[in-house]
């Protein structure tokens, strides 16, 4: 406690520096999880042959620390704000960093399965902790260009995962993917514990009891709902459709437990703040269309154009690598412009990439897919940066870390949906049972129908902020 004041009290002193170094720890927070999401999927082959698996088996290992991330972020965040976001953060990183190792040295596929959602756990609290500590740390009128360099991070991270690990798993195995977390962990948590604000003391009465059977509630809905869209490689069967139902069964009880609690999870009310409600809807739908990106350019990249997995995986790095690029500046513009103004620029931003990307023919190559990519994702650093700067300005400190982890919930449940959507989107439109072998043209043919669908979710989406914006000014 002693050494947290003395940190606050330096950063009144120095509030440059210190805010500076406070980011610096949030920003390698922010890169730790995102990495952790994109460098297991290169290990996959790997995994099979160590553990004499199937590729179904080995899934698992990315799906664990996706399912523990997107069931557990919105608790973390109010767990956060109940309990005090500095010990919990600092909790989180060792958690992941000991995660991370226990990964590392893991003699069979389930205990590392295990280790991974024990991995996801500290990500889900490092990732809605970094967002909520901003609003906290970072001065109001530069918080755009904080939210950009964490967006920036994150892209980093996700950008860096593939070809990180592939040199790793090259020069020394799979276990070194996860050992390289150790040194960076401890690395993250020296900078969180020197720099972060010491938690705010409390007394008793006004602390919040912690919502025990709304997360529990939660956490069983979001896992049902996840399930359900990536179970099954494309596939929607029996099994998936029980899932949808039990996330359906699950979210009405949860309604009706967060009606009743004393001290709710999530306040339902809200929901009724028309610009919240529409920021996490457009959240939703602008992560189903990244999700397009991912799943739909490597197929099109290797089929219609025939590229080799080198030249695919360079091409879509380009993605990430302008959201990177493109963060801090977005930041900026919001700062300068009004969180409101370039949430919808991005939005069209967006929505034209998508529009050019389905009306683009493959005779244009390598060139005629990045020039529409690129907008795509400048417009996607632009919407995330200014609606996260949006939605975390105005929120009172005790709700900030839920409302960090309901951002987070949302952009993860589009990824989840847009994995599923999308990829059945682009199968459908191929009409080939099986992509990889599908012909050039029927591949080619998919995914401009997938990104004119893309093209459509961002119609409304910007349907979405239009009408905010409407009910905003009467009201």
């Amino acid at each position: 406690m002693i050494a947290g004041q003395h940190h606050a009290a330096a950063a009144s002193a120095e509030p440059g520096s210190s805010v500076r170094w406070v980011l610096a720890g949030l920003s390698l927070s922010m890169l730790l999880a995102s990495l952790g999401i994109s460098i297991a999927n290169v290990a996959l082959p790997a995994l099979a042959q160590a553990f004499a698996a199937s590729f179904q088996d080995v899934q698992w290992v990315v799906l664990a620390y996706l399912l523990a991330i997107t069931t557990l972020i919105v608790s973390a965040g109010r767990l956060g704000d109940i309990a005090g976001r500095r010990r919990l953060l600092l909790a989180g990183i060792v958690l992941f960093t000991v995660a991370s190792v226990l990964c590392g040295i893991a003699p069979t596929l389930p205990l590392l399965i295990a280790a991974r959602a024990a991995q996801g756990l500290g990500a889900a609290v490092m990732m809605a902790l970094t967002l909520a500590f901003v609003g906290e740390t970072v001065p109001k009128e530069k918080t755009g260009t904080a939210m950009g360099l964490l967006g920036t991070m994150s892209a980093i991270g996700t950008a860096l995962g593939p070809s990180l690990g592939g040199v790793l798993i090259a020069e020394l195995g799979w276990r070194s993917i996860f050992l390289i977390n150790l040194p960076l962990g401890l690395l993250t948590l020296v900078l969180a514990w020197r720099t972060l604000p010491a938690d705010r003391p409390r007394p008793a009465a006004d602390r919040a009891r912690f919502d025990h059977a709304g997360t529990l509630l939660l956490a069983l809905t979001l896992a049902a709902y996840a399930l359900a869209m990536t179970i099954g490689r494309g596939g929607f069967g029996p099994l998936n459709g029980a899932l949808l139902l039990a996330a359906v069964f699950g979210a009405g009880l949860f309604v009706l437990a967060e009606k009743r609690a004393a001290s709710p999870l999530i306040r339902l009310a809200m929901f009724r703040d028309p610009a919240l409600s529409a920021s996490l809807a457009m959240n939703v739908l602008v992560a189903t269309v990244m999700m397009a990106t991912l799943v739909v350019g490597p197929f099109y990249l290797s089929r219609a154009l025939g590229l080799d997995m080198a030249m695919v995986g360079l091409v879509v790095s380009v993605g990430p690598l302008v959201v990177a690029l493109a963060g801090v500046p977005a930041g900026r513009m919001t700062d300068r412009f009004g969180a409101e103004r370039m949430t919808v620029a991005g939005l069209i931003g967006m929505a034209a990439g998508s529009f050019m990307l389905a009306m683009m023919p493959a005779a244009l190559g390598i060139p005629g897919y990045i020039a529409p990519l690129a907008v795509l994702t400048a417009g996607y650093a632009l919407f995330q940066t200014a609606n996260n700067t949006g939605v975390m300005m105005d929120i009172p400190d005790e709700r900030r870390g839920v409302m960090s982890g309901m951002l987070n919930l949302s952009r993860n449940l589009g990824l989840v949906t847009g994995a599923s959507v999308m990829g059945a989107a682009f199968a459908l439109a191929s009409g080939a049972t099986d992509i990889a072998t599908a012909q050039p043209e029927a591949v080619a043919t998919g995914m401009r129908f997938t990104f004119a669908v893309a093209a459509v979710l961002m119609a409304g989406a910007l349907a979405v902020a239009m009408g905010s914006r409407a009910l905003a000014m009467r009201s």
